[in-house]
C-alpha cells in the first residue's frame, strides 16, 4: 500500500507538491525499466495545488531517470471536477514533455480509463504523434494491468484497490465492501481554507482573527461598503480558486489586481464556509433553530444567552465578523444590503448541521438569528453584556478600534512570518 514516503523532507524543493505522493517511484518491471505511478485519488482540490508547480515537480522528477528506458501507471480513478487540472494545462503538460522525455519512455498505461479520458484522447489527437500514440495501454482492472506489467514493486493506492474491487464485484453481481475514508493528508504552514480557527492561532502567533478575515474585511471596509449587491453577487470562479492558492500557498494577494470588489467578498463567505467546524459550532444548532418560538421582544437576550456558550476563540471571531456586517447594513442605501439581506447570504456560513444539510424550513430561523445578530450588533455583543471568559478579548478589540491587534495604524496587517501581507495602496 503506497503513502507519503517518511524519507520526504520539508527542505525539499517541491515539498508542497511532493508531500501528496501524487507521483511515485515504483521500482524496476523485469525488463529493469523504472517504473512511475501517478494517481489521481491523491491529487487535492485544484484551489489547495498549484498546477504549475505540479507540472515543474513532473519534470523535476522524472530528470532524474529519463536518460534510461522508463513506463508510467497512470490511475485515472479519482479524477474529478474538483481537482482535475485544466485542458490548457494539458495541452502545456504535452509541449512541455519534449522529445527528451518521449523517447525512453516505452509504455503509458491507463488503469480504469473512463468516456472521459477517452474523449480527452480524441481532442489531442491531432497532436500526439502516431509514434507516440501506441504506446498507450488501457487497462479495465489491475489484473488486466499485471498482465500487461509484470512488477512485484507496484504501488497502487489503497483507494485505487478498493474500486478495482467494486468493479469486480459488481461485474459479478456482489455487492461492493463497505469503503472507508482515507486519512487527510496534514496540511501546509501556510494553509488558509480548510483548517480549523485554532490551526491558524496556533501557525499566526496567536492572532484570534484568521488572516483571510482580517484581510477581506479591512479591504472591504476601506474600498467596497457602498459596493451594490455586495456578498450577494458571484465572482469568477477560477479568479477565486486562484485567490485561494495564493492563501493557501503564503503568498500576496492585493485585491486591486483582480478589479472586482465581489472577489474579496466571495473569498470570505468560501472560507467561512470551509471551515472544518462551523463559526457558530455544531453544539449551537438545534438551540438556533428554537429561536422562532421565543417571543420578539426576548429574542435579543436569547442570542446572548446561546452565544455566551461558544468557545472564546469563536465569540471573538463571529464577534470581530458581525461587527463589519453591521457596518455593511448601515450603508444598504447604496449597497442595497440590509442586515435581512446579509443574513440570507450568511445564514448558512455560518452555522449547519453536523450530518447531511439543512432543510429548508431550518434557513427561517438560522437566518433570522443572523439577522438578530447584524441588526442588534450594539446590543449583543455589548462588553458589559459578554461572558466573563470573553470580556478580556472584547476590551482588547474596542481599545483597538474597528480594526483590531495585529494591525498597523492605516490598517494594513501587520507582517506574519507564515502570511503575506495585503497591498493595499
Amino acid at each position: 500500500m503506497a503513502g507519503q514516503d517518511p524519507t520526504l523532507s520539508t527542505s525539499h524543493p517541491f515539498y508542497d507538491v511532493a508531500r501528496h505522493s501524487i507521483l511515485q517511484v515504483a521500482g524496476d518491471d523485469h525488463q529493469g525499466r523504472r517504473i512511475f505511478t501517478f494517481s489521481c485519488c491523491r491529487l487535492p482540490p485544484s484551489h489547495q495545488l498549484n498546477h504549475q508547480r505540479l507540472l515543474e515537480y513532473l519534470k523535476y522528477t522524472l530528470d532524474q531517470h529519463v536518460e534510461n528506458d522508463y513506463t508510467i501507471v497512470y490511475f485515472h480513478y479519482g479524477l474529478s471536477s474538483q481537482n482535475k487540472p485544466s485542458l490548457g494545462w494539458l495541452q502545456n503538460a504535452y509541449k512541455e514533455f519534449d522529445r527528451k522525455y518521449k523517447k525512453n519512455l516505452k509504455a503509458l498505461y491507463v488503469v480504469h480509463p473512463t468516456s472521459f479520458i477517452k474523449a480527452l484522447w480524441n481532442i489531442f489527437k491531432p497532436l500526439i504523434s502516431h509514434k507516440f500514440g501506441k504506446k498507450v495501454t488501457y487497462c479495465s482492472s489491475l489484473r488486466e494491468l499485471r498482465e500487461h506489467l509484470q512488477c512485484d514493486q507496484l504501488l497502487v493506492p489503497p483507494e485505487v484497490i478498493r474500486y478495482d474491487e467494486k468493479l469486480q464485484n459488481l461485474h459479478k453481481g456482489q455487492l461492493p465492501p463497505p469503503t472507508k475514508t482515507p486519512p487527510p493528508r496534514p496540511p501546509l504552514p501556510t494553509q488558509q481554507f480548510g483548517v480549523s480557527l485554532q490551526y491558524l492561532k496556533d501557525k499566526n502567533q496567536g492572532e484570534l482573527i484568521p488572516p483571510v478575515l482580517r484581510w477581506t474585511v479591512t479591504y472591504l471596509r476601506e474600498k467596497g461598503l457602498r459596493t451594490e449587491g455586495l456578498f450577494r453577487r458571484s465572482a469568477s470562479a477560477q479568479t477565486v480558486r486562484q485567490v485561494q492558492r495564493l492563501y493557501d500557498q503564503g503568498k500576496p494577494v492585493n485585491f486591486d489586481d483582480y478589479g472586482d470588489m465581489h472577489v474579496p467578498a466571495v473569498i470570505l463567505k468560501t472560507f467561512l464556509r470551509e471551515l472544518p467546524q462551523p463559526l457558530l459550532t455544531f453544539q449551537a444548532y438545534e438551540q438556533i433553530l428554537g429561536i422562532t418560538s421565543v417571543e420578539s421582544s426576548l429574542r435579543v437576550t436569547h442570542c446572548r444567552l446561546i452565544l455566551q456558550s461558544l468557545p472564546e476563540h469563536n465569540y471573538t471571531v463571529l464577534r470581530y465578523l458581525m461587527g463589519f456586517l453591521h457596518e455593511v447594513s448601515q450603508e444598504s442605501i447604496s449597497n442595497k444590503m440590509t442586515s435581512s439581506n446579509l443574513a440570507c447570504v450568511f445564514g448558512l456560513n455560518l452555522i449547519w448541521p453536523s450530518q447531511g444539510v439543512a432543510s429548508l424550513s431550518a434557513l427561517v430561523p438560522l437566518n433570522l438569528f443572523t439577522e438578530l445578530l447584524i441588526e442588534y450588533y450594539d446590543k449583543i455583543f455589548s462588553a458589559q453584556e459578554a461572558p466573563r471568559e470573553h470580556t478580556q478579548n472584547t476590551v482588547e478589540m474596542e481599545q483597538a478600534g474597528p480594526v483590531t491587534k495585529g494591525f498597523t495604524q492605516t490598517g494594513v496587517p501587520r507582517a506574519s512570518p507564515y502570511l503575506p501581507r495585503l497591498r493595499i495602496p
